[in-house]
């Protein structure tokens, strides 16, 4: 051919025809949506009676139920909050944020919100299978360990609890990371379009994933135990190199790490009191423990509270099976490396909650083997299923085991999901699993006395106390009890031992205020008060007490800005609106008094003494015609409000003064 001339269509080089694909490979997305949908039915189902359940008194009121930011649902000034806050001794800005959403759409009614959790714990198990499947390619070992990672009943606590939404919603992320890391792993070459887009959506996944939750610190070194097997890179790069592609996850690691433990430690939630001998043995028999609960899911208990020193033998019990087990994982590292992979997933991912630096007073808790758990499932069924490609006829009998184990997590599930129907089940239940549980006699006695059965919640209180002497939440929940029973002199003096044991205690400074306040002791009560904003600034209940104690002392300036505080926090806090208005009344500012009237009446339009104010002060104005109708509402709401009642009278009068009264 010569330079210049054009090619002719039928001289170009033949293509190579399209691979054909088989009849089974066409089907393959079709059974693995099936295979999912299937898996997700069977995990809906096994937390469904959580849907019966309400909100317990163990961290829910601080996520939700008496969080006044929360409770607004979502709106900008919820994000910004969300993203800046430190409340609850973690950052963690979507997992407050996914909080607001869920009463946006529900409001407080709980089976929303253990709606929400179980969705997005049913979608991990579906990611998690869909994951394995495709790093391993094997389908029936993947869809085992994903339904017994979802259907096991120490996955209760996690998904049931409201307040551990953060543990469900940080592992859809944990999942999404790896998906999208063996997209990444799998790309044909580097550099390619599809290489550099699943490296983006694993960094943007894993930093999501932090903003939920800071336990997914750890998921850098799964990458690279996954790059061992079952991906198989450490055959094809350097390990310098698997390191170099992962710097960026490292730190933002690390970044986490160091933002936790200072949020934790400024909290007071990092416990230095013990030594760090006893922290190093409780973690070795910790991780026993849970190995324990894997394979014998019973007597599940909310807190399992920390002995006063775990015995010499049992230690050493401890520390020589973790070291056979580590020991035999390295040596079967290379004909089953499935098992040095799973074991080293399951211990690593503990290390940031099994007690090395101490947050909290559990000794070990259900919900830190929601990620870790993984890994031992891993171990044991590739193990099973290499032990059945070496013994004939071994398969169906594995394939049986796994069954039954599977049916007997869903129905223990089930039952551990029920027991978290109310505060009072959950602590009756932890009391009779776990002896010695004075966290849930403390509970059980708060709950009680809620609902006004004083006598046994003062009992639950001394039992605690007698577990653990110097528990201050004990001593603050006593004393409420004993306030109640018409016992001031004695609550106070609770209230007073529990702050020299915790000074900084802001609920126990406000509990004592208000004591000091019923009791005449008004600059005391300040003091407390004043203690209390300035321990938890964001304390809506304690600024506007504090404010009405300024009112009812004349201090009316100082009244202002402790309602104004209150009301930024909780805009919603109608009480503080019409206490506002009450203070702006008196200061002779009854345009404003009348402004925070109306804004408590559209808080809370059932609220008679606002509906009264608001037509006192429109009766100062003039505006008689509106002041009548609010005096009928009021009364309308309240029909024994005799103010009201004379009040409507003598605007009715001042309106038609010449009315001719009939006989």
């Amino acid at each position: 051919m010569n330079a210049g001339s054009q090619s002719n269509p039928s001289d170009a080089a033949p293509t190579a025809p399209e691979p054909q694909l088989t009849a089974s490979e066409r089907n393959q997305p079709y059974r693995l949506a099936v295979v999912s949908l299937g898996l997700a039915a069977l995990v809906f189902a096994a937390f469904q009676p959580a849907f019966d359940n309400g909100f317990v008194g163990y961290d829910d009121p601080d996520y939700v139920t008496s969080n006044p930011t929360v409770q607004q649902g979502l709106n900008w000034a919820g994000i910004k909050w969300a993203f800046t806050s430190t409340e609850a001794a973690n950052w963690h800005p979507l997992t407050w944020l996914s909080h607001m959403l869920d009463v946006q759409m529900f409001g407080l009614n709980p089976a929303g919100h253990h709606l929400t959790s179980v969705l997005l714990h049913t979608l991990s198990s579906v990611l998690l299978f869909l994951t394995l499947r495709l790093m391993t390619g094997a389908t029936w070992p993947s869809l085992i360990v994903a339904a017994l990672f979802g259907l096991h009943p120490l996955r209760a606590e996690s998904v049931v609890w409201v307040a551990e939404r953060k543990d469900a919603l940080s592992t859809v992320f944990w999942f999404l990371t790896l998906l999208a890391y063996a997209g990444y792993a799998q790309a044909p070459a580097a550099g390619t379009r599809k290489v550099k887009t699943c490296y983006a959506l694993t960094l943007l996944s894993f930093v999501c994933g932090l903003m939920a939750k800071p336990m997914l610190v750890t998921l850098p070194f799964a990458l690279l135990l996954l790059d061992f097997w079952p991906l198989k890179r450490f055959q094809q790069s350097k390990l310098t190199s698997l390191l170099l592609e992962k710097v960026p996850l490292f730190l933002l690691s690390l970044a986490s790490c160091v933002v936790t433990f200072l949020v934790q430690r400024t909290a007071g939630a990092v416990n230095e009191y013990m030594s760090p001998g006893y922290r190093l043995s409780n973690a070795v028999i910790a991780l026993t423990r849970y190995l324990g609960k894997m394979f014998w899911p019973t007597d599940l208990a909310f807190f399992y509270p920390h002995p006063n020193k775990w015995p010499a033998l049992l230690v050493a019990g401890a520390v020589v099976l973790v070291a056979v087990l580590s020991v035999l994982a390295v040596r079967l590292r290379q004909r089953d490396p499935a098992l040095l992979v799973g074991w080293c997933w399951f211990v690593g991912t503990l290390i940031p909650v099994i007690g090395l630096v101490q947050v909290g007073q559990q000794s070990i808790a259900d919900r830190y083997t929601y990620i870790p758990s993984v890994g031992i499932l891993i171990a044991v069924i590739w193990g099973m299923g290499a032990l059945a490609s070496r013994v004939p006829q071994s398969s169906t009998a594995l394939g049986v085991v796994a069954g039954v184990a599977a049916l007997g997590c869903l129905i223990l599930t089930r039952q551990q999901a029920r027991v978290w129907q109310s505060t009072e089940s959950l602590c009756r239940h932890a009391i009779a699993v776990v002896p010695g549980n004075y966290l849930a006699h403390d509970m059980l006695g708060a709950a009680l006395e809620k609902r006004g059965a004083i006598t046994e919640a003062m009992r639950q209180h001394l039992l605690a106390l007698e577990i653990k002497p110097d528990y201050a939440d004990a001593y603050n929940n006593l004393a409420v009890a004993l306030q109640r029973q018409g016992q001031p002199a004695k609550a106070v003096e609770h209230y007073q031992r529990a702050l020299q044991l915790r000074p900084r205690y802001p609920e126990a400074h406000f509990n004592l205020a208000v004591a000091l306040e019923n009791a005449g002791q008004f600059d005391n009560a300040v003091t407390e008060y004043s203690r209390a904003v300035a321990q938890r600034p964001n304390y809506a209940d304690a600024h506007y007490n504090l404010g009405l104690l300024y009112g009812r002392l004349g201090q009316l300036d100082k009244a202002v800005v402790s309602f104004q505080t209150a009301l930024r926090i909780n805009p919603n806090l109608a009480e503080a609106h019409n206490s506002l208005g009450v203070v702006y009344d008196r200061m002779g500012q009854l345009n404003q008094a009348i402004q925070h009237y109306q804004q408590a009446i559209m808080v809370k339009p059932d609220y008679p003494r606002a509906h009264f104010n608001l037509g006192v002060a429109l009766t100062r104005i003039g505006q008689l015609n509106v002041a009548a109708h609010a005096f009928e509402t009021a009364l309308r709401l309240k029909p024994d409000y005799a103010e009201a009642r004379t009040n409507l009278a003598a605007v009715r009068a001042a309106m038609n003064p010449m009315a001719t009264p009939k006989p």
